[in-house]
């Protein structure tokens, strides 16, 4: 009779549960990956408590000792362990509550992966008499709670992190690099939340404090000027708009203050400071003709949108997110900064601010006359009286071969507050630089760069009021694309024609262009279409088009306007100098260079030692 026998392999059993300490620590690798982590979790902890000042002290760059003392609502004594146990929370109860995060915690993984990796105290109030609970955890094994003096909030130390994950010790830099990661973190923070009072010590030395000020826009600008500088705030531009439920608010620098790399740009969505590729691209793009290649902006923006229309559940570490609509968003942050840089013009914030008040008792006339001026406070002036300046500036826009006509307008009396942005023309220099006068000191022009903004800015509202105009091919082009490059031409067909692009599938790999945009006809019309579909499948949105005439209007542009060693006469110059004050993005020439510089007579006295 045969006997059943069990099958060696069949039985063999490969698949086991995880300790929860391993389990934990496995956690950890994802939430915390140095002591900036640690720090950024606690700290977004005490900010959903309701915290308003937040301590945060630091041993050998956060890896002997991090504690984060806050005044938030604190956590009772049955709270305490719940806190340390994997998923617990008390930010989301149900699926509803996940699709509409409004806090920056959530997943309930933060304190038992660190815990978990760390000798780890706790200490939490929730009465004002100073009783409170105390409850530690050893790498992973949770005491009991203990009761402990404490006034209302939470303190929590994270002792010798990674000290029973060697391995994950030995990553960790050097102590200062590690403390400038926290800083740089703290930074950002600072910025999205100037109602909470930051104080940052390390190794037992107080090393920033960012405070609150009485006014809370004093607190801010005081903030942006912390992390930002003195120069951003002086060249920053304020947005604040709301289009389709997306708002966009903040400052962003104006094109002439750049950057060699990123290190200025902060970006928050919902207060939750993040990293994202659709609205990155959407500022380069709203930056594009007005910043020199290799050169990036600096912002600090902020996008609050309805929670259910964003995801924040994306990234362990939630550094990143994702939009339910990604294109609405692009389209917004893309028209907010272009807006507000189609305003900066050459000469803004330049007007007559220089100038004295008209009822200064040390001028003898309500007319401001710069000579007056210079005189009167021993500084050096450029030999130019406003009746002179007058005088130059008679017949201004009259017709000029070569350059833009205007219609011939008689000088007015000129009063201080009435002194052009630019000045007035004094001269030409090398054939290329126009040398003007206004009531800051000198002003300096380079005539070609700034005329061929001019003639570029006109040649694109041209354009845009003639709409795009489709030009049919004789003959379809064939062009071979992917599967989704191909499902895009049938799915975004009515976005193309809109372009001025009519595509037809012909099979699941090939493509016909059988249309194409009439102004960019002798182009590289394959390459186009290629590049067009691929911002499509990447962002949901192109300005392919757009770019691709705006480079074809651009060269228009430089064959078009004035040439170095064009002689120019005063009426020339000082009818270029009005059309730059009076043209968007004209600060800049179309591939991102300076078409003008201020010299300050404050800086001219010190060329030459005056004033001392």
């Amino acid at each position: 009779m045969a006997t059943d026998v069990a099958d060696p392999v069949r039985d063999v059993q490969v698949i086991h549960v995880l300790p929860e300490t391993l389990a934990n620590q496995i956690a950890a690798g994802e939430v915390v990956e140095r002591p900036a982590s640690v720090v950024k979790e606690l700290v977004e902890n005490a900010l959903d408590a309701g915290a308003t000042r937040v301590d945060i002290e630091l041993q050998e760059g956060g890896v002997k000792l991090i504690l984060i003392r806050d005044n938030g609502m604190g956590m009772s004594v049955v709270d305490l362990p719940r806190s340390v146990q994997r998923h617990a929370t008390s930010k989301i109860t149900s699926l509803d509550d996940l699709e509409a995060v409004k806090t920056l915690g959530f997943r309930g993984e933060a304190l038992p992966s660190i815990a978990s990796v760390s000798r780890f105290v706790v200490t939490s109030s929730q009465s004002e008499d100073g009783r409170g609970f105390q409850l530690q955890v050893e790498g992973g094994q949770v005491g009991e709670a203990q009761p402990a003096p404490h006034a209302r909030g939470t303190t929590v130390e994270v002792h010798d992190l990674f000290f029973n994950t060697p391995a994950r010790r030995k990553f960790l830099r050097a102590e200062r690099t590690e403390f400038n990661h926290i800083e740089e973190w703290l930074r950002t923070l600072a910025l999205s939340r100037p109602e909470v009072e930051l104080r940052i010590s390390h190794n037992g030395k107080a090393i920033r404090r960012y405070k609150q000020e009485l006014d809370a826009n004093e607190t801010r600008n005081a903030r942006i000027i912390d992390t930002l500088g003195e120069d951003f705030f002086a060249q920053r531009l304020s947005v604040d708009e709301e289009m389709g439920g997306i708002r966009v608010s903040g400052w962003m620098a104006k094109p002439v203050y750049n950057r060699a790399s990123t290190d200025q740009q902060y970006l928050y969505v919902n207060g939750r400071c993040v990293r994202d590729k659709t609205i990155a691209h959407a500022i380069r793009q709203a930056y594009a003709d007005v910043l020199f290649h290799g050169r990036h902006p600096a912002y600090v923006l902020f996008i609050d949108i309805d929670p259910k229309r964003v995801d924040v559940n994306v990234h362990p570490a939630k550094h990143e997110v994702r939009f339910r609509d990604s294109r609405a968003v692009h389209e917004v942050v893309y028209r907010v900064l272009s807006q507000a840089l189609a305003q900066t013009r050459a000469g803004e914030g330049y007007s007559a601010s220089g100038a004295p008040p008209l009822n200064d008792p040390s001028t003898s006339s309500a007319t401001y006359s710069p000579a007056m001026h210079y005189a009167q406070s021993s500084t050096l002036g450029l030999g130019m009286r406003l009746d002179d300046m007058r005088a130059a500036y008679q017949g201004l826009y009259g017709a000029n071969p070569g350059m833009p006509t205007e219609a011939r307008q008689p000088m007015a009396e000129v009063s201080a507050g009435e002194v052009p942005p630019l000045g007035f023309a004094l001269a030409q220099l090398h054939g290329v630089f126009i040398l003007a006068q206004n009531a800051q000191g000198m002003v300096v022009v380079d005539m070609h760069a700034a005329h061929e903004r001019i003639q570029y800015e006109r040649l694109k509202h041209a354009h845009d009021a003639e709409g795009i105009v489709r030009q049919p091919l004789l003959v379809p082009l064939a062009v071979s694309v992917g599967e989704r490059e191909a499902d895009l031409v049938e799915n975004e067909n009515e976005s193309l024609l809109d372009l001025g692009f009519e595509l037809v599938r012909v099979s699941p790999t090939s493509i016909q262009i059988r249309a194409i945009p009439n102004l960019l006809a002798q182009g590289d019309v394959e390459n186009l279409v290629r590049d067009v579909l691929s911002d499509l499948r990447q962002h949901s949105t192109t300005r392919k088009v757009e770019e691709a005439r705006d480079e074809l209007l651009a060269t228009m542009a430089c064959h078009g306007a004035v040439r170095a060693n064009r002689r120019l006469t005063i009426d020339e110059m000082n009818a270029l100098l009005r059309q730059m004050e009076a043209t968007e993005r004209s600060g800049q020439c179309n591939h991102g260079r300076p078409t003008w510089t201020q010299f300050a007579l404050a800086d001219m006295d010190k060329w030459f030692l005056r004033g001392k």
